[in-house]
């Protein structure tokens, strides 16, 4: 059986910066975990600005600069960056809320070696994790998506909560939810 794991945006400014959570605080020994036990590759993704956000579309409806490319804020937390490197995984930069890129990638793989599961962690679990998961789950509508609810925290628990029941009416497998 091939599973990848997805570890979506696992940044300093989503954790503990310009737009860190409590919540997102709470999740980050529990992605650790599941990166250290999981049996299978692990692909990341980072959400990445310019120094003109503010100028953009994201910019103008959110206007917080965040994740910009090369800041401390734009790098994983520390412990994730570490053994992203040590296993030379791949890792998405991506300028939006879902990574054409990393379903791209994915698809590909998938047509050449069958993938049968993907499970994807991170944060935001209302904006970039359920933007990630509906996007592969069209790119690969065959292979089962799951999404680690333990393992995500969104803007705030309401929604959080609101972005796990769509995906499961989008036929995302939830699992691990409180």
């Amino acid at each position: 059986m091939s599973k990848m794991l997805i570890v979506i945006d696992m940044q300093n400014d989503f954790v503990s910066g310009a737009l860190g959570t409590e919540e997102a605080k709470q999740i980050v020994p529990k992605v650790i975990d599941k990166i250290k036990n999981f049996k299978g590759q692990v692909l990341y993704t980072r959400d990445t600005h310019e120094d003109d956000y503010l100028d953009t579309q994201e910019g103008q409806n959110l206007p917080v600069p965040h994740c910009i490319y090369g800041t401390d804020g734009w790098s994983l937390v520390p412990e994730i960056d570490a053994m992203a490197k040590a296993n030379n995984s791949l890792i998405f930069d991506k300028p939006t809320f879902g990574s054409l890129a990393l379903a791209g990638c994915l698809n590909g793989i998938h047509k050449v070696a069958k993938i049968d599961e993907l499970e994807l962690v991170g944060l935001c679990t209302d904006i970039c994790v359920i933007s990630n998961a509906l996007l592969l789950k069209a790119t690969m509508p065959d292979v089962k998506i799951t999404v680690d609810a333990a393992c995500c925290a969104g803007v705030t628990k309401e929604s959080h909560k609101n972005a796990l029941e769509a995906m499961k009416m989008c036929q995302v497998n939830v699992m691990n939810e409180e």
